[in-house]
C-alpha cells in the first residue's frame, strides 16, 4: 500500500475534486503536505491573481463563437451551428427579388443586343446594294467580335456596339429614375446597358492606341423590355417616358441608323500646327503624330426631359 501511495498521480486533484475516501493510514502520508507547500503560494503576486481571475473569467471573456443578430452567443467558438433564421430570410429575399430580376434583365438586354446585330447586318446589305459601282472602294462591313461586341465599318468611320455584362442602377435624380413608371416598381430601377462608340476606322486598323473614341448613344433595358435611350443630339431620341418605349425591331433599327448618321456627319478636325510640330519616338512608332484630332458636332443632351 505504501508503494501505491507514492506513485498516485496528482493531476486529478488539480482539475477535478476526487471521490471521498475512507480515513486510512494514507492520510498521514507526506504527499498532501508537499502539495500545500508548493511553489504557487510562495509568490504573493500569484496568490492575489489566482483567486481574482478564476471567478471573473467566464463573465469577462469575449465570446468568439457564433452569435445571433442580437449579439448573443449561440455556440462556442469552433462549434457548428445553424445560421439565424432572420439572416437566411434576408439572403433568400435578396436572391428572390434582386438576383432573379437582374437575371431576367440580362436576358432582355442580350435579346436586344442580338436584335441590334440583325438590323445592323440588314443595314449593311441594303447600303451595299445602294452603293454605285464606281464607289466600290468605299468600305461597308459588319464584323462580329464576340458575344458582346460587334462593329460596323463605313468609309472612314467605325461604330463599336458593346453590351456590358453587369446590371446597373443610377442615382435617384438621374435619367428615368424620378419617373412615376420607375418609382412604381423597385425592379424597374435596374438596367442592362448597350453602348455605341464612334472611332476612326484607321485607329483600329493601325492600332493607334491613343486615338479617341466617342460615345454616340447608350441604350438602357429594363425587366419589362422597356428602354431608355440617351446620347448625342443627332440621335432621334424618343419620348423618354419609359412606360411608352417598348423594345421592337423598328426601335433598334432607328438606334443604329441614327448612330451611323451622327458618325458620318461628324468629320475629324486636325490639330493646329503648333501641337504636332514636335513628337516623340513612341508617337512616331505608333503613328500618333496626326491622330490627336477631335470630331465636331458631338454634343450630348445632358438635360433630357423625363
Amino acid at each position: 500500500m505504501a508503494k501505491l501511495s507514492n506513485k498516485a498521480p496528482a493531476a486529478p486533484e488539480l482539475f477535478a475534486p476526487a471521490e471521498p475516501r475512507p480515513a486510512t493510514d494514507l492520510v498521514a502520508t507526506p504527499a498532501p503536505a508537499r502539495k500545500k507547500a508548493s511553489r504557487v503560494p510562495k509568490s504573493p503576486k500569484k496568490e492575489a491573481l489566482i483567486p481574482a481571475e478564476a471567478p471573473a473569467a467566464p463573465a469577462e471573456t469575449v465570446h468568439s463563437g457564433a452569435t445571433a443578430t442580437n449579439d448573443q452567443p449561440t455556440a462556442e467558438a469552433g462549434s457548428p451551428t445553424e445560421a439565424p433564421a432572420d439572416r437566411l430570410d434576408q439572403i433568400f429575399d435578396g436572391l428572390k427579388q434582386k438576383s432573379t430580376a437582374k437575371q431576367a434583365i440580362f436576358r432582355n438586354t442580350l435579346a436586344a443586343f442580338e436584335c441590334l446585330r440583325l438590323v445592323s447586318q440588314e443595314l449593311v446589305l441594303e447600303l451595299a446594294h445602294k452603293r454605285p459601282p464606281l464607289d466600290a472602294s468605299v468600305v461597308l462591313e459588319y464584323r462580329s467580335i464576340n458575344d458582346m461586341e460587334f462593329h460596323i465599318r463605313f468609309s472612314g468611320d467605325l461604330l463599336v456596339f458593346v453590351m456590358h455584362s453587369n446590371i446597373v442602377t443610377f442615382a435617384d435624380e438621374y435619367g428615368p429614375m424620378p419617373s412615376a413608371y420607375v418609382q412604381a416598381d423597385f425592379r424597374r430601377r435596374f438596367f442592362g446597358h448597350i453602348m455605341a462608340y464612334n472611332f476612326m476606322a484607321d485607329s483600329i486598323k493601325y492600332q493607334r492606341l491613343n486615338d479617341p473614341g466617342y460615345l454616340v448613344g447608350r441604350l438602357l433595358v429594363n425587366i419589362e423590355n422597356h428602354y431608355f435611350l440617351e446620347g448625342v443630339q443627332q440621335l432621334e431620341l424618343p419620348n423618354n417616358d419609359m412606360s411608352d418605349n417598348v423594345l421592337t425591331t423598328d426601335a433598334m433599327r432607328l438606334f443604329v441608323e441614327s448612330a451611323m448618321i451622327a458618325a458620318v456627319n461628324n468629320d475629324l478636325i486636325a490639330p493646329p500646327l503648333t501641337e504636332i510640330q514636335k513628337i516623340n519616338v513612341k508617337q512616331k512608332l505608333e503613328n500618333q503624330q496626326v491622330s490627336r484630332g477631335s470630331k465636331v458636332g458631338f454634343s450630348f443632351s445632358h438635360e433630357q426631359v423625363v
